[in-house]
């Protein structure tokens, strides 16, 4: 597999796992039975997800110089 397959796949990998997340704080809110400490610690790995993810994309996009 070359690089960008790889890194491809984690990017798939992480964005399951992003929107796996966002559906576990929507459920664990609507319950209103969690914590806020908990809503909190899923919401902050949620947003350290998007950052990997958008690092993987700005690694597979390239650079245009204008």
């Amino acid at each position: 597999m070359s690089h960008e397959e790889i890194t491809r796949a984690r990017l798939d990998v992480l964005r399951r796992e992003h929107r796996d997340l966002d559906e576990a704080i929507g459920a664990l809110a609507a319950q209103n039975l969690s914590s806020s400490l908990t809503l909190q610690r899923l919401k902050k790995q949620k947003l350290s997800l998007k950052d990997r993810i958008s690092r993987l994309e700005d690694e597979l996009t390239p650079d245009i110089i204008a």
